[in-house]
């Protein structure tokens, strides 16, 4: 197994000031510190996949509010996760990491085979991410542990769904400790 990390969506526009510990969102913050922090120890890349629109952009004509503006500090990964020079910053203008960016391109490129994804939220950006890895032939693991929606149903209800997809085991549903045991178990053999 060769894994990647991808991180969706942890953007300084994505959590509101002052910030509320109470926030679905940002009871992830802390713990994927840690988990990225023992991921680079390990040397798994790290790839942060962040929204980055055009003020104009057609993803605004609905409900959406503007957010994440190129050139702006929006679009920046919060300051608690802070790349580092040994990580990768994408940006995407849709849901999907994968859509009209290079990603599938950088992960060959590193000879990944497996990507663990976590972010936000849960339900429409993350899934969409982890879909399209299916759809590029990666092993794909959703990182329960280290995605959220603003509400706690809606995740464990998109969770649930995917833990018992038809397209396990190429699409598995655990935990960032569960995958990191999974990592070391491989290396080993």
């Amino acid at each position: 197994m060769r894994p990647a990390v991808i991180i969706i969506d942890m953007l300084q526009d994505s959590f509101t000031e002052p910030r509320n510990p109470q926030r679905e969102e940002e009871k992830i913050v802390a713990p994927m510190r840690d988990f990225l922090k023992k991921c680079r120890a390990i040397s798994i890349p790290i790839i942060f996949g962040n929204d980055s629109f055009l003020r104009e952009d057609f993803i605004f004509k609905g409900r959406l509010k503007p957010y994440a503006i190129r050139g702006t500090t929006g679009e920046r990964v919060l300051p608690d996760l802070e790349p580092e020079p040994t990580d990768i910053t994408l940006s995407k203008r849709r849901f999907s990491a994968f859509f009209k960016t290079d990603l599938d391109q950088t992960l060959r490129t590193y000879g990944i085979d497996t990507v663990a994804i976590g972010g936000i939220n849960s339900h429409v950006c993350v899934i969409h991410t982890v879909l399209d890895a299916i759809c590029h032939d990666f092993q794909t693991i959703i990182l329960e542990d280290m995605c959220a929606a603003y509400k706690r149903e809606i995740h464990e209800a998109t969770m649930e769904a995917h833990r018992k997809s038809s397209l396990y085991p190429l699409l598995r549903v655990m935990t960032s400790g569960e995958f990191l045991a999974i990592y070391d178990h491989a290396k080993k053999a």
